[in-house]
């Protein structure tokens, strides 16, 4: 490992803890205002509208609540989806079809995940939009995840060959770094959506 790689993955390790302790201080109530705020401007997305199979994700660790927004698009009448770990590939994901009466279960990383459930699995080349979590992001659409990788294989088709669902990155406004440093397997995204802003758009 070269000192200027080192120097990267430290930064970015930094960058992690940093932006995770910011959005765990917020209250409850920045957090439900937050989470409204963003249903709002998730609806108003051509992306949003004209899609049918819609993946999301249940809040942990002060990620920003997509709640809301997964009850607005129930009520469209349109269809969910979570990310479930693979039991067998180890770092990616499965998604499957959420709504009210899903069991749940946790994951290892103490996520709330649906409970494995193969009639339940939707291929990811048959999604139309997936809404991903991020620890951090920047004006380029550079996304600091949580180190896992799981997304950045999930998006690679999309990100090499603009192929498979559209990604839409979600956080709070204190996630927004002016400029990450980022590695040569992270995937921008195309458009991220705050409570207050939008950055980029393909």
């Amino acid at each position: 490992m070269t000192p200027s790689i080192a120097a990267t993955q430290q930064l970015r390790h930094q960058l992690r803890q940093q932006i995770r302790h910011a959005r765990r201080q917020l209250s409850a109530q920045q957090q439900q205002h937050a989470a409204q705020q963003l249903s709002l401007r998730l609806q108003t997305l051509d992306h949003i509208q004209h899609s049918q199979h819609i993946a999301v994700y249940i809040a942990n660790d002060g990620e920003i609540d997509p709640q809301p927004f997964i009850e607005w698009l129930w009520q469209q009448g349109k269809s969910v989806y979570l990310p479930v770990l693979h039991p067998f590939s180890k770092g990616h994901l499965l998604f499957l079809h959420y709504d009210a009466t899903t069991p749940m279960t946790t994951n290892r990383y103490q996520i709330h995940e649906p409970k494995l459930d193969v009639r339940r699995v939707k291929p990811i080349a048959e999604l139309d939009v997936i809404c991903t979590p991020l620890v951090a992001f920047d004006n380029n659409g550079q996304r600091l995840g949580m180190g896992g990788g799981y997304y950045d294989r999930t998006l690679s088709q999309w990100h090499q060959h603009r192929r498979g669902p559209y990604p839409i990155g979600i956080g709070h406004d204190c996630q927004y770094i002016p400029q990450l440093p980022n590695q040569q397997w992270d995937v921008p995204l195309p458009i991220i959506i705050t409570p207050n802003h939008q950055f980029i758009e393909a």
